[in-house]
């Protein structure tokens, strides 16, 4: 990932290399966000169902964290002197998260946001290593704040399944 030019260069306490690592870390960790929150906005719109004020409401909530967690991703991008993927081709790209296409039944709704937010996690977990080899706090704090969410959201989608 190729800074862009500053006036003056950013003295952080991390190299541009490092900086750049986290930055398409965060990158795959925003479009990885951002098509979930798509997903789950789409799951709100379309439920049916004698689910479905349960899982509309909740789906709700779901994306609107997502939708702030997309504008925090983002700025710690810029924050470390990098562009924020910003493009339907570029989450396309960089994402772990598959679209899906029609109107899944609402149980197969749940399960492929349990998914969704598992896959966010896993982006998450493995840049934090370099995250913390660098002492890059203010990432690690980000990061460990979106696990600890999608992991509750992912047990609390995972519960509605049980029989």
């Amino acid at each position: 990932m190729q800074a862009q030019v500053q006036s003056k260069p950013i003295d952080i306490g991390i190299d541009e290399k490092t900086r750049g690592e986290i930055a398409e870390g965060l990158s795959r960790l925003l479009a990885d966000t951002y098509t979930l929150y798509l997903k789950t906005h789409n799951f709100h719109w379309n439920v049916t169902g004698p689910m479905f004020q349960t899982l509309h409401l909740m789906f709700e909530q779901q994306y609107n964290d997502l939708a702030l967690a997309v504008d925090e991703i983002a700025e710690r991008i810029r924050a470390l002197g990098f562009p924020a993927p910003a493009t339907y081709s570029e989450f396309a790209r960089l994402s772990s998260i598959e679209e899906t296409p029609g109107v899944p039944a609402a149980e197969d709704m749940i399960r492929l946001l349990v998914e969704g937010q598992e896959a966010v996690v896993r982006v998450a977990r493995s840049l934090f290593p370099t995250v913390d080899e660098a002492h890059d706090e203010p990432t690690a704090d980000l990061l460990t704040q979106r696990m600890q969410f999608h992991e509750k959201t992912a047990w609390m989608l995972r519960s509605l399944l049980e029989k």
